[in-house]
């Protein structure tokens, strides 16, 4: 005996491909905690996440869209870009990685500049990108940073960057080290001029960045539960044959032990950075 269970007897149940509507990437975002949030509220929130407060990895676009009144600014050097100067290969040609990067991210680099005005107040942003390899320091974002410092000196303007990197780039080896000098000696002149330089560092702030100029501003500034460091956590537990306080490594970690002024949350940022300013710069 034959069953007709699994026949559909009823054409208009179904539903072609072209008329399936399927959900956009990106429309709902799941935190660590396992909370998940719509994606145009977390933007409202400045891409924190109101269900449990994490801080949502995000780019310059967005910062610049946060800290820049109504998101207007202008960009300074966006046509610096990094060649292969080593001719460096590893599992494959450093400039084929940096075309495909540049494809993926429509960016030139991992950092970029711009001026623009915060609460009215103005000044100048450097933000790195971790979507381009990591937001790592190479040949161009130390002479990036080099020209914003050089900009903020000739029109008397506070400076602000915003950290986020796995540290120096290796495809470009001791060419990406020589930036920490290089930026070092800048912020040595814009502090002899007299004028502010603020760190924000984010997650993840590592490597030589950490050990130059993200620890050497004026007021440093970190987003909540945050990682910074030098060495990741396993490097140094492996090193020092110790077990690891608990929030190693955490911004709140840090700020305990003095190498962190503020533990600022994004939804802050804005007003928090427009405040020092006022109140740390000195009006001709």
């Amino acid at each position: 005996m034959a069953f007709d269970w699994f026949k559909r007897k009823a054409k208009n149940i179904t539903t072609s491909t072209d008329e399936k509507k399927d959900v956009p990437k990106g429309l709902w975002h799941q935190t660590p905690s396992g909370k998940v949030v719509e994606h145009d509220e977390l933007k409202r929130n400045n891409y924190v996440s109101p269900e449990d407060g994490f801080h949502v990895r995000i780019g310059s676009a967005e910062f610049f869209d946060i800290l820049f009144d109504e998101g207007k600014f202008t960009e300074l050097d966006a046509n610096v870009e990094s060649i292969d100067i080593l001719n460096f290969k590893d599992t494959k040609p450093y400039a084929d990685r940096l075309k495909e990067v540049r494809a993926k991210t429509k960016l030139t680099d991992s950092i970029r500049n711009a001026v623009g005005t915060v609460n009215g107040t103005q000044m100048v942003v450097s933000c790195m990108d971790f979507a381009f390899i990591g937001g790592s320091l190479g040949s161009v974002m130390g002479e990036k940073i080099r020209r914003a410092i050089d900009y903020c000196i000739e029109k008397r303007l506070p400076y602000m960057i915003i950290c986020q990197s796995g540290g120096a780039r290796m495809q470009e080896a001791t060419y990406s080290l020589m930036q920490l000098a290089k930026v070092q000696a800048k912020l040595a002149q814009l502090s002899e001029a007299g004028l502010l330089y603020i760190a924000y560092l984010c997650d993840p702030t590592f490597g030589g960045i950490t050990a130059s100029f993200a620890m050497t501003a004026d007021i440093i500034m970190a987003e909540p539960k945050a990682l910074i460091g030098f060495a990741g956590p396993r490097v140094i537990r492996e090193t020092i044959g110790r077990d690891l306080p608990e929030g190693f490594q955490t911004s709140e970690f840090l700020q305990e032990k003095g190498f962190v002024d503020f533990i600022v949350k994004r939804t802050e940022i804005k007003e928090t950075v427009s405040k020092t300013v006022n109140l740390l710069t000195v009006h001709a």
